[in-house]
């Protein structure tokens, strides 16, 4: 049989577009003799569709797709996601759903089983889980569909009890199918290709796994959908970050296509994640996620440009970078805006960038705003010694002449905050925390290094001096960000534990950090919560992002 997999980028919401594209792909494979063709989880609406589903005629719309898809599905097999209605009295309205539409009908829709309600997943909001399992019978073969999740509960997580492979197996299907939604971080794709691996271990089928692709808002879809053979070995490997339209050949008795040496061979354990941070980490896959990310949310949101502040800081230096490489550097425009606390160095570095990545850039000297705000506060700040008040004016300055360009010539400004940052609360807001998107706020400052000397991997494109020299804020004289903070080298790897791990401060304690440092960063972590919920969205590269997947209270005591 030869099946198709169309990883494909879609637009949430945007049905018809989805639709067109999807018509486009089936075309495609009926050209190449295709039997089956598979899209991945909720395509024909986006995944994920949020409160969208909420909508009679968003529904309405989904319908109305399928049964313009099917007109295609003649000779070719399609499985295609998409919301579809419980007809039943009990349980919710709705199931995530795989439509088989063959010979121009819809011959049988799969439900989802597993409705994942960790991290940025809330499936359960909107679907009744399927409580039936049933194979397709297509051309001859037998196949097992699932959708997503269904295929994780293979390692007796606790967090399910029900397997839907182990209902299907007792079918004897022929072959395993997986429409899927999976999300980018930077320790999953190695695992999520164990656990697809592990299931045919398990159950002595061949697999074709299809993934999303593309950026939604702040959830990165990678792609790098997967078929396996019967005997475990992988026969196809879609890119990661790119739509690709790929066939292969399933053959039961042999295995015609070849075998592609794998990078890593192991079974992952359910859900796990490095026990340290390691700030290289697959930092290739990360540096495209970032750009797949800021170009989906321009050209899905139908932005243009991009304003950046440029301090001559590490982190405005990568998102400069970055977004040149996403939108062009035509598109991105760059302010340095000097204070009398500035380094000329700095002001150097940041020329120098702008130069390197051919982007267009404007010098404002904010000297004479921020002593405008000191002359006019003079007479409620009287003879107070300066302080944070003062140094956050200099920081809110900025932001709102970058908020003022933004609104004057459309610009949309990307936030340059990190993930240390956020976590510590090391940011103003209203000033450097001001944003449309930001772009490394799911990186710490150590990652952030890893990322700009990736990107520097062939030639100079961000300045050394930028790499080498102490971060600072320079909001006021000689300051160091380690004037605030720990070094980044031990901040970091505590709040990779306390973030990413969910360790109490006691069990970071125990793996051999000073207890008063560990005690004071959590404490800047939970007390900064309020700052982070006013903040813009983040692409989401790790397991732990702040945002949608990290829902903590406000107004709370713990550490």
């Amino acid at each position: 049989m030869k099946i198709f997999l169309a990883q494909q980028n879609y637009h949430i919401g945007n049905i018809e577009q989805n639709t067109s594209k999807i018509i486009e792909a089936i075309e495609i494979a009926k050209q190449q003799g295709g039997d089956l063709i598979v899209f991945s989880e909720l395509s024909v609406c986006g995944y994920p569709p949020k409160d969208l589903l909420n909508f009679k005629s968003f529904i309405d719309k989904c319908y109305t797709a399928i049964d313009k898809i099917k007109q295609h599905a003649d000779n070719i097999g399609v499985l295609v996601g998409a919301p579809a209605h419980n007809t039943n009295n009990r349980g919710k309205s709705l199931f995530n759903a795989a439509f088989y539409l063959y010979e121009k009908e819809v011959k049988k829709i799969i439900h989802k089983t597993l409705l994942p309600t960790y991290d940025v997943f809330d499936e359960y909001r909107y679907f009744e889980p399927a409580f039936e399992w049933n194979i397709i019978e297509h051309k001859g073969k037998k196949l097992a569909v699932t959708i997503c999740e269904d295929i994780w509960n293979i390692t007796d997580s606790p967090l399910y009890r029900l397997c839907p492979m182990d209902e299907l197996i007792k079918h004897q299907p022929d072959v395993m199918i997986n429409l899927s939604a999976s999300p980018f971080d930077y320790t999953h794709i190695e695992n999520r290709k164990a656990i697809i691996k592990t299931n045919v271990l398990k159950y002595k089928l061949p697999i074709v796994y299809c993934n999303a692709v593309g950026c939604q808002t702040e959830i990165i879809f990678d792609g790098s959908s997967l078929v396996f053979n019967k005997d475990a070995q992988l026969i196809k490997e879609l890119p990661a970050f790119k739509e690709a339209i790929e066939s292969v050949e399933i053959d039961d008795e042999k295995n015609n296509e070849t075998t592609i040496n794998e990078t890593k061979n192991f079974i992952a354990e359910y859900k796990k994640i490095p026990t340290a941070l390691n700030e290289d980490l697959n930092i290739s896959f990360v540096h495209d996620a970032l750009v797949l990310g800021i170009q989906d949310y321009f050209s899905k949101m139908n932005f243009k440009k991009a304003i950046i502040g440029s301090s001559g800081g590490i982190d405005s230096a990568v998102v400069v970078a970055l977004a040149c490489e996403a939108l062009g550097s035509k598109n991105v425009h760059t302010v340095l805006m000097p204070s009398l606390y500035s380094t000329e160095h700095s002001v150097n570095d940041a020329v120098k960038l702008s130069k390197n990545v051919q982007c267009s850039y404007d010098i404002i000297n904010i000297s004479n705003i921020y002593n405008s705000f000191l002359q006019s506060l003079q007479p409620m700040f009287k003879d107070l010694p300066f302080g944070l008040a003062e140094e956050n004016i200099q920081s809110r300055v900025r932001g709102n002449l970058l908020m003022a360009i933004s609104n004057k010539l459309g610009y949309i400004l990307l936030n340059t905050s990190n993930k240390s940052e956020l976590a510590t609360g090391y940011g103003t807001l209203y000033g450097d925390m001001a944003g449309g998107l930001s772009i490394l706020g799911d990186c710490y400052k150590l990652q952030v290094y890893s990322l700009a000397n990736y990107i520097n991997r062939n030639k100079e494109i961000i300045p050394n001096n930028v790499i080498t020299k102490a971060p600072s804020a320079e909001l006021r004289p000689n300051q160091k960000d380690s004037d605030s903070l720990p070094d980044y080298t031990v901040l970091d790897k505590i709040l990779y534990q306390y973030i990413e791990r969910n360790l109490s401060a006691e069990e970071i304690k125990s793996l051999g950090f000073d207890n008063i440092i560990v005690d004071k960063i959590l404490t800047l972590v939970n007390n900064n919560e309020y700052k982070r919920h006013q903040f813009c969205p983040i692409l989401r590269v790790s397991p732990k992002a702040f945002g949608t997947g990290r829902k903590m209270p406000i107004v709370g005591k713990y550490v």
